[in-house]
């Protein structure tokens, strides 16, 4: 167990590395899809991506101490792969403006989803038994763990950038996130 552990932390962590980079360096701040007509919807699943991940985080990976919240969270990885599906099939129409996604750009969205859904199949082996034809759903150790504090530490930044994707789909802080984002370029 310890070493699938180890194993769903480390995509946890490849995962959130790419998706700062892919989700606010690339979308938010260099190519500005939340300010683009033709980008609106594509910034929309971004943004419930954004919302789902730390719901998985806590719901899946952090509590554990009932099945509700376990159902919760699977309920929140099945919605993710519905919207990511979507998102994948409106992309070739939001990236117009640019030619269409650039090609290093999709190599990185394979590797940040596949990291991503990686994490969460690695972990799901782990709580997922099978007893007699029947399956059972373990707890993991609830002592404060390396798996546990990674978890409690990713989640800050993760509710953060889910809130500024929301803030982003609002006109009056969009314009104030690109009044700062054009002051920090000019400087």
């Amino acid at each position: 167990m310890e070493t699938a552990i180890i194993i769903s932390s480390f995509f946890l962590v490849l995962f959130a590395v790419l998706a700062l980079y892919d989700g606010f360096y690339l979308h938010i701040y260099k190519y500005q899809l939340h300010n683009r007509e033709e980008s609106k919807t594509e910034h929309v699943t971004h943004t419930l991506r954004a919302i789902f991940f730390p719901a998985i985080l806590y719901f899946l990976f952090l509590k554990q101490d009932n099945h509700t919240s376990f159902v919760i969270g699977l309920t929140i990885v099945l919605l993710d792969i519905l919207v990511l599906g979507y998102d994948a099939f409106i992309e070739k129409d939001s990236r117009q403006f640019m030619g269409e996604l650039p090609r290093w750009e999709y190599i990185v969205h394979l590797f940040v989803n596949g990291f991503h859904f990686a994490s969460i199949a690695v972990y799901l082996s782990i709580r997922f038994t099978f007893q007699n034809g029947e399956i059972m759903i373990s707890n993991i150790n609830q002592s404060p763990s390396f798996f546990n504090l990674l978890i409690i530490n990713l989640l800050p930044g993760a509710i953060l950038m889910a809130i500024l994707h929301i803030l982003l789909c609002i006109p009056k802080t969009a314009y104030v996130w690109n009044n700062f984002r054009n002051k920090i370029n000019c400087c």
